[in-house]
């Protein structure tokens, strides 16, 4: 399993690469992480140069569909899901990560 990266420890590593305060560098990050919910909310898609773009998809809904907690058969309907697609940078960048170390 990969090792997991956290909020703080990002506001952490950009703080020892640049300087910039902790409180700051919070705010910044909180701010981008509601423009980008806010444009999916609105149905907008967003484009992040070298990493990748978020976008909202329509999963179908179902008639009968199962409750895994109680085994209920419920219907489902159609409703968006987020969804990100890496982009070419991203992609090429990750394509052999897994080389050389078992896989988990």
């Amino acid at each position: 399993m990969a090792d997991k990266l956290t909020k703080a420890e990002i506001i952490e590593n950009i703080k020892n690469r640049t300087g910039i305060a902790a409180g700051d560098i919070h705010a910044i990050i909180d701010e981008l992480i509601g423009e980008i919910k806010d444009a999916l909310i609105e149905d907008k898609v967003i484009e992040l140069r070298n990493l990748g773009t978020f976008e909202i998809r329509t999963r179908k809904g179902k008639s009968k569909a199962r409750n895994p907690k109680t085994g209920e058969i419920v219907s489902v309907e159609s409703h968006g899901v987020a969804y990100f697609r890496p982009g070419r940078e991203l992609k090429t960048s990750c394509w052999n990560i897994r080389n050389g170390r078992s896989e988990e």
